[in-house]
């Protein structure tokens, strides 16, 4: 009997120390591309305060274009990791409204394309609650070390109280 509860407390501590090491996941939606002919917006449902990557084929052997996007306003288009490949970042405020966002780019000499995302009011992956652990900041004392902490208390209270009771029995 002693060793199943033994093993009980373990299994718990050892979950305890398991859970904050585990990264909360990120809604499918907040990781999808959006492809329109030869643009590509990555995510494809961005949340108020992320960066919006754009990428297009379309420039042919410019390596220059403009972008502009209703929500974050213009940026650049600069060659990318590939070759023929012109990207750009831009930031959504903080503020802006859920709902979609049109961007639009241009090449030299008349090349202009628009492709569509979604903006979402939710965040886009972990979110930082105040207890720390799931927004990339696991060295900080976090929940789950409290609940580690818990853990091996009461164990050890238990044991205790256990020891003191075994030897007033008659």
């Amino acid at each position: 009997m002693r060793l199943a509860r033994t093993g009980a407390t373990a299994a718990l501590i050892a979950a305890a120390l398991v859970l904050p090491a585990s990264p909360a996941p990120a809604a499918e939606d907040d990781t999808t591309i959006t492809t329109a002919g030869n643009v590509r917006v990555d995510p494809g449902t961005a949340s108020p305060g992320s960066t919006v990557t754009v990428s297009t084929t379309a420039c042919g052997k410019e390596t220059y274009g403009k972008g502009e996007s209703e929500a974050g306003g213009p940026f650049h288009l600069l060659p990318g990791d590939r070759e023929g490949v012109l990207t750009g970042e831009f930031r959504l405020p903080e503020g802006v409204e859920s709902g979609t966002d049109t961007v639009t780019l241009k090449c030299p000499p008349r090349t202009k394309l628009t492709a569509t995302y979604r903006i979402s009011g939710r965040p886009n992956g972990a979110v930082e609650a105040g207890l720390g652990g799931s927004a990339g900041k696991e060295s900080e004392f976090g929940l789950g070390w409290l609940l580690v902490g818990a853990a091996v208390a009461g164990g050890a209270l238990r044991m205790r109280r256990r020891a003191a009771g075994a030897g007033t029995r008659a």
